[in-house]
């Protein structure tokens, strides 16, 4: 049988094929990889500015605002200097002037003051997480937005005792309590790196 045509040229197309398969199987699986290890940097980068986030909402509604409530002006002093640059707390705390409107007044009467949902635009409260190393230190801005007032007494002492006869007995009535209702923005971005940052909304009740 006579060959018709030299066939050593089709093998080589076909194992160029082959090669040029491989690489580009080789190459999609290397960008994969690439994406994910960035896609993990960025998850572990936003995990630290949440936890930032969560931590500053700590302090908030369980220390910096409950000292705030009974008396704003006799607590704002000795709040500061604990939690300033040369405190205790050395977290270099600032407070703004319109923290006190927005803690004793509805929002409605709060007139010009700053009510984005942006906790950096205008922040009431502002102080720095710090890591062992200034690389690691986390900024939070917070924001009350939205004041909804209650009936609660703000010293924590219930006032609003049952109606009884005037012999102090009888089941009375117990008038309903409405706490105070606050809406918190909060932002906690990495200090030197503000696009790592995590945002959270905050409903709280006193």
């Amino acid at each position: 049988m006579k060959k018709l045509g030299n066939e050593d040229g089709i093998a080589l197309v076909t194992a160029l094929m082959f090669t040029l398969i491989c690489l580009g199987i080789v190459a999609a699986l290397m960008q994969m990889l690439l994406l994910q290890t960035k896609l993990s940097g960025s998850q572990k980068n936003y995990r630290n500015a949440l936890e930032a986030s969560y931590g500053g909402t700590e302090l908030l509604t369980r220390e910096f605002i409950p000292k705030l409530f009974s008396n704003y002006s006799s607590g704002i002093g000795p709040l500061i200097t604990a939690y300033n640059t040369s405190g205790i707390g050395d977290i270099g705390l600032v407070a703004s002037s319109s923290l006190k409107v927005k803690l004793n007044t509805a929002t409605d009467d709060w007139g010009t003051l700053s009510k984005t949902l942006d906790a950096k635009d205008a922040p009431d409260l502002q102080f720095t997480l710090k890591s062992l190393d200034t690389a690691g230190n986390f900024k939070v801005y917070a924001k009350i937005v939205d004041t909804v007032p209650g009936n609660s007494d703000t010293t924590g002492i219930d006032y609003l005792d049952s109606g009884a006869g005037v012999a102090g007995t009888g089941a009375g009535i117990s008038p309903k309590h409405n706490p105070v209702i606050y809406t918190l923005e909060v932002r906690g971005e990495r200090a030197n790196n503000p696009k790592e940052k995590a945002l959270l909304s905050v409903l709280y009740a006193y």
